[in-house]
C-alpha cells in the first residue's frame, strides 16, 4: 500500500516536473522580449514547483529514504551480527584445530612408544626363538650323531659276528663240530 502511493506520488511529481520545464522554458523565450517581469515569473514558476514538490513529494520521499535508511541500517547490523558470529565460528573451529593437533601428536607420540616396545618384544621373542631352535639343531645333531654311531657299532658287530662265523667254520672241523653238538645237547637235557 505505501509502494502504490510513493509511485502515484512519483507519477504526479514528474508530471509537475515536466509542465514547470516546459513553463520555464515558455518563460525563458518570453523573457528575452518582456524583461525584468520575466525574472518574476521564473522565481515564481520555481517557487510553485518547490511547493509542489514539498507539499506531494516531500512526505513519500521523506518515508523512502527513511525506510531505505532503515533497511540500510538493518543490513548494516545483520552483516555485523554475521560477522560476529563468523568470527565465533572461526574461533571455535580454530580451536578445535589446535585440539586436534595436540591429539594428533598425542596418537603420534603413543604410537611410537607403543611401536618401539613393540620392536624391543620382537627382537626379544626372536632371541628366544633362535636360542631354542639352535638347542633343538644341537639336540637333532647329537641325536643323529648318537644314531649313526649305534648304527655303525651294530654293523660293526654284525661284521665282526660274520668274520667270526667265517674264521671258526674254517677252523672247524668235522670233528670239533660233533663235539659241540654233543655238549649242546647235554645243556639242553639238564635244562629241562
Amino acid at each position: 500500500m505505501m509502494k502504490g502511493k510513493l509511485y502515484t506520488g512519483y507519477c504526479f511529481a514528474a508530471f509537475l516536473g515536466m509542465f514547470f520545464i516546459a513553463s520555464s522554458a515558455y518563460a525563458a523565450g518570453a523573457a528575452a522580449e518582456e524583461g525584468p517581469m520575466a525574472w518574476v515569473w521564473r522565481i515564481l514558476n520555481f517557487a510553485i514547483l518547490v511547493f509542489l514538490l514539498v507539499k506531494f513529494v516531500g512526505k513519500p520521499l521523506k518515508a523512502f529514504l527513511k525506510q531505505r535508511t532503515e533497511m540500510i541500517e538493518k543490513s548494516i547490523k545483520e552483516a555485523q551480527e554475521a560477522k560476529e558470529i563468523a568470527k565465533k565460528a572461526l574461533s571455535e573451529v580454530e580451536e578445535r584445530l589446535k585440539l586436534k593437533d595436540n591429539e594428533i601428536a598425542e596418537i603420534l607420540s603413543v604410537a611410537k612408544v607403543t611401536g618401539e616396545e613393540e620392536k624391543k618384544r620382537l627382537i626379544e621373542d626372536a632371541e628366544k626363538l633362535k636360542v631354542r631352535i639352535l638347542e633343538q639343531a644341537k639336540a637333532n645333531i647329537e641325536h643323529e650323531v648318537k644314531m649313526a654311531k649305534e648304527t655303525i657299532k651294530a654293523e660293526a658287530v654284525e661284521e665282526a659276528i660274520k668274520l667270526s662265523e667265517e674264521k671258526i667254520k674254517s677252523r672247524l672241523t668235522k670233528e670239533d663240530q660233533d663235539k659241540i653238538l654233543q655238549d649242546s645237547i647235554k645243556l639242553l637235557g639238564v635244562r629241562n
